[in-house]
């Protein structure tokens, strides 16, 4: 049995229902993990086979330590176990064993933004409209909010609401056309093909509705509208669905995710329990105060407070600078001081963000006064140019059909294959409807290709079989032979032909090795290795755990991120800056105006609230540089939410620009302002400043 001695009474709750819809509702900082893990032993402990447990998450490391913690508790010694995976990894697997009957190959191959850019590329040629008209990143962007709201290309045409959507729905039919004859599928399809296959393939759905008694789903109030209708039909038969999260932190609205799955549940499932996980551990009682303060203000909303169980040492505190520099100035000096004279570690600080144009300023500070930091979401490792000439080697490769991976490297390294042959012949291989290398004899015999350009091509693609004859009959070579590769086609080359400077083509040496030793790694891990493993490996790994970044998120830097970024992390001293209307709520929520837009920042706001233990610092410019003119700031409507009382100033520390260094350092002994929490709700009225109206401080 498995002891639920150290659960409170709402997580015991929880863990001890097992047949039904259960909702459960976990506060920032209320033990979600620990709950769904233990009920996951439950199941098993109640007789519940456990590989007829599904449990999805969103991220690969939230899956890993779902897996983790679960295999604790039931013990390794088990030969059966849960099913743990992400979305798209579980959608993968499907896919895998039934694709075919949507006329795809078994053996798809995953393609990466870059692979969908060049598509988008090609699919806005082909309807005679270039990259002026509309770029391929934002046909793929519209593309993709269509498949997250379950859109195929057949219908998109019925979801046009301006001439760009016009524009872009007959672009979509022609980009997934392409996708198909490459026997490709984007990450979206993931979702919406399994769905299809749900839908068109009764059968096929009724195999998996078979496999599993009981499915969990963490982080539910990030689902989007594929992902509802793939739950909704995987737990016909039974209804015994246990889905957790807090309608408070959903926070991807951009990215598909419907709040409304949440806080509606119940009238999708009837009968739906609901438990509420209120007890926080992480934040302080002055920081949980805020937090419910502004929240409250969303009145789309499951109620709930939360209850700290830690007292505050010092209040949340308010800071206001004279502008953008002399905050960054400030926030930086203090950290500087935390660090080297108080000997707090850097990692237990974060500066948190609402844009991706505020860090610049925070990390000039911080290299200046010589502070350690880690940007959070820089340049990719995988979208980096080296990293991506391989890959698509190795995709080519492995599935001869990718002509987007086939055109990346046909001529990279140069090999007097011209970019307007290649051109000529994909052409005429979409005329024709057959693959590029079943062209180029055609085209050969039709004159399009010249005789030296010809032999080029046919060495080429002699190298890609023979390396793929290798790879596929001994995958646990694919490291060795992966470097022989870049040998053999003189890759080295290229860099010294990209890069001038030694540092940098050392750099791009190392940022290759690395990727080998990723390829050795994961056959190091798998029992069957195989090209195509590792690249739907690659394909699912997620952004925020990629090599450029595994050595660093330990290290001892001062984490600066996005709010975005920031959400599940904790540290114990957060600062959050650019407290101000036009950054928190965003200029584009305000310009939408809408209390849907509005609503989806205040809970980014939260969000950023709560990812403070102990020590929370909210900062503002009264004025901030605007192409070229200074402007006066407005404060962001979201102070005035948190103040305890409504109409009462918050009690801000303002730090001029003539105030010595470090004067709005607190460890030094000041007091500082700061707003003690009374645990009163907050006013559904809330007054916000004008751009004509002085701020009450």
């Amino acid at each position: 049995m498995v002891s639920l001695s150290g659960l409170n009474p709402s997580q015991r709750e929880a863990v001890t229902t097992l047949r039904g819809p259960l909702l459960v509702l976990a506060g920032a900082g209320t033990g979600k993990t620990r709950v769904i893990t233990f009920r996951m032993a439950n199941l098993i402990a109640n007789g519940i086979r456990p590989d007829r447990i599904l449990s999805v998450t969103f991220t690969n490391k939230a899956a890993r330590e779902m897996r983790e913690r679960a295999m604790s508790l039931i013990g390794k010694h088990m030969k059966q176990r849960p099913v743990v995976s992400t979305f798209h990894a579980w959608c993968v697997r499907v896919l895998r064993e039934d694709i075919d009957a949507l006329g795809y190959p078994k053996k798809f191959v995953i393609y990466d933004r870059s692979d969908q850019e060049s598509a988008a590329r090609t699919a806005l040629r082909d309807i005679r409209l270039g990259d002026g008209a509309m770029k391929p990143s934002d046909l793929i962007n519209r593309i993709s909010r269509w498949k997250m709201q379950g859109v195929q290309d057949s219908e998109a045409s019925s979801h046009t609401e301006s001439d760009f959507d016009f524009l872009a729905a007959m672009a979509y039919k022609k980009y997934q056309k392409q996708l198909r004859a490459c026997g490709a599928v984007d990450f979206d399809d993931l979702l919406l093909l399994t769905v299809k296959l749900f839908q068109d393939h009764p059968m096929v759905l009724q195999k998996y509705q078979s496999r599993y008694d009981h499915v969990q789903i963490d982080e539910y109030q990030d689902t989007n509208g594929v992902q509802f209708r793939l739950i909704e039909s995987l737990v016909l038969p039974h209804k015994n669905l246990c889905v957790v999260g807090d309608d408070d932190q959903s926070i991807y609205g951009w990215r598909g995710a419907e709040v409304e799955h949440i806080i509606h549940f119940g009238n999708y499932f009837p009968g739906t329990k609901i438990v509420r996980l209120e007890n926080n551990y992480r934040c302080t009682n002055d920081i949980l105060d805020c937090a419910n303060r502004l929240v409250k203000h969303n009145r789309q909303r499951h109620d709930k407070t939360l209850i700290a169980h830690k007292k505050s040492l010092t209040g949340v505190r308010f800071q206001v600078f004279d502008d953008e520099n002399a905050e960054a100035e400030n926030v930086v000096q203090e950290i500087a001081y935390l660090v080297r004279e108080l000997g707090v570690k850097p990692k237990q600080v974060a500066i948190l963000f609402r844009t991706n144009e505020q860090p610049r300023l925070f990390e000039q500070e911080m290299r200046r006064q010589k502070v350690p930091y880690l940007l959070v979401g820089g340049q990719s490792f995988f979208d980096r140019r080296e990293i991506r000439d391989l890959m698509a080697y190795l995709k080519a490769i492995d599935s001869p059909r990718d002509e987007v991976s086939l055109l990346r490297i046909i001529n990279t390294p140069s090999r007097g294959i011209g970019d307007t042959t290649t051109e000529k012949v994909l052409q005429a291989a979409v005329k024709k409807g057959v693959s590029f290398w079943d062209m180029v004899p055609i085209a050969a015999s039709e004159g399009i290709i010249p005789a030296k350009t010809l032999a080029s091509m046919t060495t080429f693609r002699a190298l890609l079989q023979r390396y793929a004859s290798v790879m596929h009959e001994n995958p646990r070579m694919l490291a060795p032979m992966s470097r022989q590769l870049l040998q053999e086609i003189n890759y080295e080359g290229e860099i010294a032909k990209q890069y001038k400077e030694e540092s940098q083509q050392e750099l791009r040496r190392n940022i290759l090795e690395e990727f080998i030793n990723s390829i050795g790694q994961y056959v190091e891990r798998n029992e069957d290795p195989s090209l195509s493993g590792f690249l739907e490996t690659m394909a699912l790994m997620d952004r925020e755990e990629e090599s450029d970044r595994d050595e660093k998120q330990e290290s001892d830097c001062v984490r600066l991120m996005t709010l975005h970024s920031a959400k599940g992390l904790e540290f114990p001293r957060v600062y959050l800056v650019g407290m101000e209307e036009g950054f928190l709520p965003h200029k584009r929520s305000i310009d939408e105006d809408t209390e849907k837009a509005i609503a989806e920042e205040r809970r980014l706001a939260y969000v950023g609230v709560t990812r403070a233990m102990d020590h929370l610092t909210l900062t503002r410019a009264k004025s901030r540089m605007k192409w070229g003119k200074r402007r006066e700031s407005i404060p962001s409507r979201f102070l005035f939410e948190m103040q305890k009382e409504p109409g009462e100033p918050l009690p801000e520390e303002h730090i001029s620009r003539e105030d010595s260094p470090g004067a709005g350092i607190a460890p030094l002994g000041t007091p500082m302002p700061a707003v003690r929490g009374s645990g009163s709700g907050a006013s559904q009225s809330t007054h916000v400043p004008n751009e004509f109206e002085a701020p009450p401080f």
